[in-house]
């Protein structure tokens, strides 16, 4: 009986089938020949000795971060990614880490080097995506923004239960008529008796549906310049839904914001974010932690890659035995190196006070670029078993897209370094004109 009359049948009356409504195969029964990625594979990525370069705190909190993420993430992500919800339980594994707050000194921030934070972005990455923007977001854009341009009693206010995760942030400056030209946002706020009313609407924006803190970005209807505001959860006149339907980053909440005539009071507005160029030394430095993340995803993929040839079979020898597939090995393998070493070298710029907008841009431009090349032809490796989640790679190959285009496409990202180079802006069109000059 076919799969239609088995229906029919039901719909009539009948039982169809006797196996029509029995639950999948178990994995190891399924597919014996492959270990999934549950049980994350050991690190292989590592070729060119990079570990030689960190310090031994820097090793530390790659260490720890990797236990945690394989013995506590791998064995659930699958399960979420596919059901696109959210793991709380495990926010207070993540919490420990002590790694939320990355480089901030003081207020129970970890104060890490920018190096050390990088590899945790990536550790976290390397297992799964969605859980390293939940961080990323909440760490590198919302708490460092509140670092960077808070008051001292903001950052007194905020920032201690945020570095352990007791409370979650989101970071609220797209829109959905402004995505790279972000600068020309429309969410108005007007100054009250006491505060600030905010107007306006924003997308796309992670961690927003139960955040407790959401940083939102808007035009000062007296300056008409960019400020910044600390809006607490179920403020009157906030809403955060869902967005539905993604194929990547399915873990991560992207919400719709709504602000309808939302109050702020003075003392939650950000002192030092007055134009949009206050805004860019935050991004400026969070582009460098997103710049990792493809790292990480890319070590993850290859760990992945690199287990399931030596153990899957076909013609008798292990898929590692065939050329092609040592030749797409090794392309992924160079490709990591190579961006490892950028994101490397792109912490020391940063250390060294010489990192530019165009440098950070380049970084997470190119890495980007490479990466999608990596996983890609982890893709080819796995076959059939390169479109399971259940194997890493298919997840991780819709995972890198988002990332991809977050924090400034490749095309904007290419145009930042492009306009340092040359020093011209080529980011908005020639204007258009009804006759030709020619």
């Amino acid at each position: 009986m076919t799969r239609s009359a088995a229906i029919v049948n039901m719909e009539n009356g009948g039982t169809g089938n006797s196996y029509f409504d029995l639950p999948p195969l178990d994995l190891s029964a399924a597919f014996p020949q492959a270990t999934p990625a549950s049980s994350f594979p050991p690190c292989a990525s590592d070729y060119y000795q990079f570990d030689d370069l960190l310090t031994p705190e820097e090793v530390a909190v790659r260490k720890k971060v990797r236990e945690c993420m394989e013995k506590e993430v791998a064995p659930i992500m699958s399960k979420y990614w596919e059901k696109a919800e959210f793991p709380f339980h495990i926010v207070p594994k993540l919490g420990a880490l002590r790694i939320a707050g990355g480089t901030i000194k003081g207020y129970g921030c970890p104060g890490m080097s920018i190096t050390a934070s990088a590899i945790a972005t990536a550790e976290v990455a390397r297992v799964d995506a969605s859980c390293s923007t939940f961080i990323l977001v909440h760490s590198s854009l919302a708490m460092l923004t509140i670092a960077l341009c808070g008051s001292e009693q903001q950052k007194l206010n905020y920032l201690p239960s945020l570095a352990k995760l007791d409370t979650v942030a989101c970071w609220a400056l797209t829109e959905p008529d402004y995505g790279s030209d972000a600068s020309a946002l429309k969410t108005t706020a007007t100054k009250v008796a006491g505060g600030w009313i905010l107007e306006g609407q924003k997308r796309w924006i992670g961690n927003s549906t139960f955040a407790d803190l959401l940083v939102i970005f808007a035009r000062n209807t007296s300056t008409n310049q960019i400020n910044s505001y600390i809006v607490k959860k179920d403020a009157p006149g906030l809403t955060a839904t869902k967005i539905e339907n993604k194929i990547g980053l399915r873990i991560v909440q992207n919400g719709d914001i709504v602000l309808k005539k939302v109050f702020v009071p003075d003392d939650d507005r950000l002192p030092g974010v007055n134009s949009f160029q206050d805004t860019n030394k935050v991004l400026a430095v969070s582009r460098v932690m997103v710049a990792w993340q493809p790292i990480g995803i890319s070590m993850g993929v290859y760990d992945m890659c690199h287990r399931y040839l030596k153990e899957r079979k076909q013609f008798g020898v292990p898929l590692a035995a065939f050329q092609v597939n040592q030749l797409k090995l090794v392309q992924m393998l160079g490709n990591i190196q190579a961006m490892v070493l950028v994101g490397w070298r792109l912490c020391k710029l940063y250390d060294s006070g010489k990192m530019t907008p165009g440098h950070a841009s380049l970084g997470k431009s190119w890495i980007t670029l490479k990466a999608r090349e990596a996983v890609a032809l982890g893709r080819e490796l796995l076959g059939g078993n390169g479109i399971l989640s259940d194997f890493l790679v298919a997840k991780a190959f819709c995972d890198l897209e988002p990332i991809y285009t977050y924090e400034g496409t490749y095309d904007i990202n290419t145009l930042v370094t492009g306009r340092e180079i040359t020093g011209i802006a080529s980011f908005k069109a020639a204007a258009l004109t009804k006759k030709s000059r020619l």
